[in-house]
């Protein structure tokens, strides 16, 4: 398998033989067509995804052993980061590139939205009076912690949505699918 700018060639040509919408894919110019908000929504999705189970697990361990709000936050946002990057280099491995590429398009594609989505759901947990250390008994805790997620996907979609339409973000992981 020979590497063209770091793709696998079958994957660089077939990724965008696949239709329109892979046009401008893997560095080639903006996505034409592929920047709907479901596009930018799906993208932001699984983002959270990731970012949820850091953040959820971050939380839950943190406040469970009565951590300070800083180390409880911290390691929330780096199991976020870990998360979030670990299940699109699953989904890039599954393309059958190496892991270095894998990890270069995760760390191309999710560091942004991630970025955004942590620094909106923990400044939402953070201005809700006893959120963070109400206790993972609490329905204040999860109540909180559903709706800061919540409004990280609310305002991480339109930045997905503006990098895919240039072709960064999401749209270097649909290269290799």
């Amino acid at each position: 398998m020979s590497e063209q700018h770091g793709t696998p060639t079958h994957l660089h040509h077939g990724a965008r033989a696949g239709g329109a919408a892979h046009a401008g894919h893997a560095g080639h110019g903006p996505v034409r067509g592929a920047t709907s908000w479901a596009v930018a929504a799906r993208a932001t999705l699984h983002c959270l995804t990731g970012c949820a189970i850091g953040e959820v697990l971050g939380m839950v361990i943190g406040t469970s052993l009565g951590w300070h709000t800083a180390g409880t936050v911290a390691l929330s946002i780096a199991l976020a980061f870990v998360f979030g990057y670990a299940l699109t280099v699953r989904g890039v491995l599954k393309a059958g590139v190496g892991f270095r590429t894998a990890l270069s398009v995760a760390l191309a594609a999710d560091t942004i939205s991630i970025a955004v989505m942590e620094v909106v759901d923990n400044t939402a947990m953070l201005t809700i009076p006893g959120a963070v250390h109400a206790g993972v008994g609490s329905w204040l805790f999860w109540a909180s912690l559903a709706g800061a997620l919540a409004l990280a996907f609310v305002i991480t979609t339109p930045v997905n949505r503006w990098m895919i339409s240039r072709g960064r973000g999401h749209a270097l992981v649909h290269a290799h699918h």
